[in-house]
């Protein structure tokens, strides 16, 4: 008798399959997720759009203002002194930044360095080339340029071709660091290639032809003591 007690509390006997309590697993709406992703897609390139042209417009604005501004407001000589100084100080912030951009670009051409590379160095370049360009306006008015000169109109107009270039590269930029860290050039599709290439080759001779135009003007100035 005592035998069998301690083998009754030592050995319980197995619960039975209808005792216990079934779980709750709860169905997931797959389809509307399904929707939600897709239409979330086709919204972003359109919010991506409606933004690149409403900076583009703001660019615009800047540039005209900064055009009429320096034609028709006449400013002192220690003001043209001080905007010609600036003028110089942007050119060297904006200029000299996409030149170390351009030339990692390069590098990622030949095959030197891989394409993630990048990413950090645009993150933290971004401020410096705008704010350069922000200040290129802000002191180009104050040295009053010549507007009605075909050289200095050329140049004014690189000015702008340069914000509205670096506005439009912005999603294909995003498309190129959204793939794999091994891609090389070559890989990429040919859309992407020939945009890039394209956007490149005009970003290098507008600079290079507002540089050059900006010298000739400031040292023909100086010849004729002004």
């Amino acid at each position: 008798m005592f035998a069998d007690t301690r083998t009754t509390l030592t050995h319980p006997e197995a619960r039975t399959g209808t005792s216990s309590v079934p779980r709750y697993q709860p169905r997931r709406p797959a389809a509307p997720v399904r929707r939600n992703r897709a239409a979330l897609r086709r919204a972003t390139p359109r919010k991506q759009t409606i933004r690149l042209v409403l900076l583009g417009i703001l660019c615009t604005a800047g540039w005209l203002a900064s055009l009429l501004v320096g034609h028709f407001v006449e400013f002192g000589p220690v003001l043209h002194c001080i905007g010609l100084a600036g003028h110089i100080l942007a050119l060297v912030l904006a200029f000299g930044t996409i030149l170390v951009v351009d030339w990692l670009g390069l590098l990622w051409l030949m095959g030197k360095v891989h394409m993630h590379a990048s990413p950090k160095l645009e993150r933290a370049t971004k401020p410096l080339i705008w704010g350069g360009l922000a200040l290129l306006l802000a002191s180009g008015a104050l040295i009053q340029p010549d507007i009605t000169n075909p050289v200095t109109a050329v140049k004014l107009g690189c000015v702008l071709i340069l914000m509205l270039n670096g506005l439009s590269i912005g999603p294909a930029m995003h498309k190129m660091f959204a793939l794999p860290r091994e891609t090389s050039f070559s890989e990429l599709g040919r859309r992407l290639r020939t945009r890039l290439l394209i956007a490149l080759s005009i970003s290098q001779a507008c600079w290079w032809t507002a540089v050059l135009i900006g010298l000739v003007n400031s040292t023909l100035r100086r010849w004729a003591g002004l």
